[in-house]
């Protein structure tokens, strides 16, 4: 795959540990983290070192490790979800969180260790789904995801999605059968057959490439729960770049769109409307003008261009992330439905289709 994202010269080092930790909780995992500890907080005392399990994500599993009841100095530890390296490449994975944060757009990176990497808590709250259709909060949404968008990390070469390459690697992992037999019959009655999916993937292919929307630095995996909000701040902060890497701007925001339905309890009827997301564009673009220095006018035909665009693209980050969880649904020792939310993905895919290829580009 076509390496674009260069680091900045002085960027500083991200030490790498060789230490595995168990993701199963109990003394092992304790050991491990206190292992790591050991290099990145010697000053801490073990035995005053609390471990709080942040989350239960459904690739990682995320602990929070410090000592006292401040919690001014919060040591995140993130370990990776079992065969997770097929989805995601952990080396672009570190160079974007490097460039990211030279740019002050993440937090800092502390290490890596075999199964996962650590990295500075930022304070505030991860959001849901009422969260990100408020327009205080989605306009410092839109200006954070312009302000990523605007980084120049590809060195002078001119970038290329790698959309199509990840989609065409994921296709060829998914799974054919289940050996439980109920989950077998669900998935060849609910699941598309796979020429049906390559059918679909050459289709978007051609059409979407053809939209003219930019390639930039995207994150690729903005739900709810990746976006920190600091009230005090008055600012939002993004977290997770495991998907992140060059593609094209409008899938990002689609995808975005995408996740206002939630993660656990789909609700596409939560999909932003036509009159929120143009609001939420018109904030994009005047920030994305501004960070590239093109001033800030943005007029109604751009505002459309973009529209057209991230709701046609919004039909690849539900085809990417079905085959995703159908992956996920043969691998992950996680308790989540990933089957279930494959079919959910490949339903919306399919019943979005007329709808947004009926829009047209204005002339």
């Amino acid at each position: 795959m076509a390496n674009y994202i260069h680091v900045p010269p002085g960027s500083p080092e991200v030490p790498k540990l060789d230490i595995a930790l168990s993701d199963v909780d109990g003394p092992g995992c304790r050991d491990g983290a206190l292992q790591l500890l050991r290099r990145l907080r010697p000053h801490w005392s073990p035995e005053d070192v609390t471990l709080q399990l942040f989350t239960d994500g459904i690739t990682n599993k995320l602990i929070g490790c410090y000592v006292g009841d401040a919690m001014d100095d919060v040591v995140l530890v993130r370990i990776y979800g079992n065969k997770t390296e097929l989805l995601v490449d952990r080396d672009e994975e570190v160079k974007s969180f490097r460039v990211l944060q030279a740019h002050g757009c993440a937090p800092q990176l502390y290490c890596t260790f075999s199964n996962g990497l650590c990295y500075e808590f930022m304070q505030g709250e991860a959001l849901d789904p009422e969260h990100v259709c408020n327009p205080d909060i989605f306009r410092l949404i839109a200006r954070q995801l312009a302000k990523i968008h605007a980084i120049h990390a590809h060195n002078g070469w001119i970038p290329k999605s790698n959309l199509w390459l990840k989609m065409g690697k994921y296709f060829s992992l998914i799974p054919t059968e289940f050996t439980d037999e109920e989950v077998n019959k669900r998935f060849l009655s609910d699941v598309p057959s796979p020429q049906i999916l390559q059918e679909e993937m050459a289709w978007m292919k051609e059409r979407l490439s053809n939209l003219g929307s930019p390639v930039v630095l995207c994150h690729n995996d903005l739900l709810c729960k990746n976006i920190i909000y600091n009230e005090k701040q008055g600012d939002v902060q993004f977290i997770d770049y495991e998907y992140s890497g060059y593609n094209y701007l409008a899938y990002d925001i689609g995808n975005h769109f995408n996740e206002f339905a939630g993660v656990s309890e789909v609700d596409y009827s939560l999909y932003p409307d036509r009159e929120l997301q143009e609001q939420w564009l018109r904030s994009y673009l005047e920030a994305y003008k501004e960070y590239k220095g093109f001033g800030t006018d943005v007029t109604e035909k751009e505002v459309e261009v973009l529209y057209v665009q991230v709701n046609q693209f919004a039909l690849a980050s539900h085809f990417f992330w079905g085959l995703w969880a159908l992956i996920q649904a043969k691998y992950s020792t996680i308790d989540f439905d990933f089957l279930g939310y494959a079919i959910v993905r490949f339903n919306q895919y399919f019943k979005m289709k007329p709808e947004v290829t009926a829009l047209k580009l204005p002339e």
